[in-house]
C-alpha cells in the first residue's frame, strides 16, 4: 500500500528533523515530489522510493508471499 510507505517516509523524515526540501535535495528531486510521495499523490518510481529510504538512512524490508 503506497499510503503506508508515504506515511512512514513522512514519519522518519520528521524524526530526522528534515524538511521536505532538504530530503528532496538529498534524493535529487524537488520538494513537490517528496510531498506527493508522502501524501500518496503519485506513483513514484520504485527506484525513487529506495533513494528516499537510503537518504533517510532507513532499512527497509519487503515480504513477498506466494499464495497457491
Amino acid at each position: 500500500k503506497l499510503e503506508l510507505i508515504g506515511q512512514k517516509i513522512k514519519q522518519i523524515r520528521k524524526n530526522r528533523n528534515l524538511t521536505q526540501e532538504e530530503l528532496g535535495q538529498l534524493v535529487g528531486v524537488k520538494k513537490a515530489q517528496i510531498s506527493k510521495i508522502e501524501n500518496s499523490l503519485t506513483d513514484a518510481r520504485f527506484e525513487t522510493i529506495l533513494k528516499v529510504f537510503k537518504a533517510l538512512n532507513a532499512k527497509i524490508n519487503f515480504n513477498i508471499e506466494l499464495l497457491n
